[in-house]
């Protein structure tokens, strides 16, 4: 839940836009493969993720997330997906580092393939979310990627959710990183989702047109009581509380870090489209919401395997033609931004390799173990090729 810093002139005011990145890992036993709660004894003695100074963290830092059995990386603010690939690749050698010094691995998966009993990580607020969400809060551990990308303003920012929203379950089918639950194979490629939809504020945005609808909303939705405070408006895409930056949350936490790289290129690309569609006048789609949700659903279950629902018109369409449009809506800002040969070509490689569920399950049916499971994602968490 740490954020990256931003400084940044955002491509509206004639710099490039930067992003940085939040990337939750499991901590499992080498030998067995289980969750285990050792984030307490990992962090001790490191610096925040979170100063009053953005730019004190020349590098990726390690934080604390919900449970024990959990950490997160979080990036600086990068300004090209080269830099930005450097640091991913650096923030999780260094999280491999700290968890050998206390005896466990870091594996880069969206749920744990063996079962657990998680620990909340002993802070007041994350005894309140355990207390009054019940089993929802306790079974929730699960690991995403966040991913942040800088905006000139909160006007923008909300043009920006308006905007992408129709987008953002084609990147839970590109992340696609968890088909167990429990040690079962649950028949989906990212089950993170349906586990994460628990949560009462989870969930697509409707189009709200300004930063004023936005900032209600959440007031809205804290007054309630349901929502504890802003921090747990979990929405798929929201603005960030603490810098100038859309946050996409929508993403498995992603098997290898070179997926991550290509996730963080197409988000800023994304988001600078979206940008450029708000100055121009380009309304945003008035997909409803609910029909967003059967999108995400759709994503969830086949990720690149099936049929995902068109952004546009949301009827069916194989996944390759979906990730193709998505392609195609984001050329543009890319070739500018000089993105596009990378995104391309890392696509080209997550069409051939799979994803992670892919690999994931086709190491289940080549050993039957989920031990091996874990530890050939504890392997992909730290390769580089």
């Amino acid at each position: 839940m740490g954020t990256p810093g931003i400084d940044r002139s955002g491509s509206g005011g004639g710099g490039t836009r930067t992003f940085g990145i939040e990337e939750e890992l499991l901590l499992v036993d080498p030998g067995t493969g289980e969750p285990v709660p050792m984030a307490v004894g990992l962090l001790e003695g490191r610096r925040p993720a979170r100063s009053g100074d953005p730019a004190a963290a020349p590098g990726p830092v390690l934080t604390a997330e919900f449970q024990q059995e959990m950490i997160e990386v979080v990036t600086p603010p990068h300004p090209t997906m080269a830099s930005l690939e450097a640091d991913i690749i650096a923030g999780r050698s260094l999280a491999h580092a700290a968890a050998s010094r206390v005896g466990v691995r870091v594996a880069a998966l969206g749920t744990s393939p063996l079962p657990c009993d998680p620990h909340p990580v002993q802070l007041r607020r994350f005894a309140a979310m355990a207390h009054e969400y019940g089993l929802t809060a306790r079974e929730q551990l699960t690991c995403g990627c966040h991913i942040h990308v800088s905006v000139d303003s909160a006007e923008e920012g909300v043009a920006v959710l308006d905007r992408i929203r129709i987008w953002l379950p084609v990147l839970i089918a590109l992340s696609a990183n968890s088909p167990f639950w429990h040690g079962e194979d649950t028949g989906y490629a990212s089950y993170r989702s349906q586990v994460w939809s628990r949560w009462p504020s989870a969930g697509p945005l409707q189009v709200l047109g300004s930063p004023e609808a936005y900032h209600q909303l959440v007031h809205d939705m804290v007054s309630t009581g349901v929502a504890l405070d802003e921090g747990m408006i979990y929405f798929d895409a929201r603005l960030s509380r603490h810098y100038p930056t859309v946050e996409i949350r929508i993403a498995d936490v992603c098997l290898r870090p070179q997926n991550t790289v290509l996730l963080a290129g197409i988000a800023r690309g994304l988001v600078e489209t979206a940008a450029r569609e708000w100055r121009e006048g380009v309304a945003p789609a008035a997909v409803p919401t609910e029909l967003l949700r059967l999108a995400c659903w759709k994503a969830s279950r086949w990720g690149l395997r099936g049929e995902l629902l068109d952004p546009h018109t949301s009827r069916p369409t194989p996944a390759l033609a979906v990730v193709n449009s998505l392609l195609n809506h984001v050329r543009e800002a890319l070739e500018d931004i000089g993105d596009l040969p990378r995104v391309e070509e890392l696509v080209d490689d997550l069409l051939y390799a799979g994803t992670g569920a892919s690999r994931q399950l086709e190491v289940l049916h080549r050993t039957g173990d989920l031990e091996e499971v874990v530890a050939d994602a504890a392997d992909c968490t730290v390769w580089i090729p």
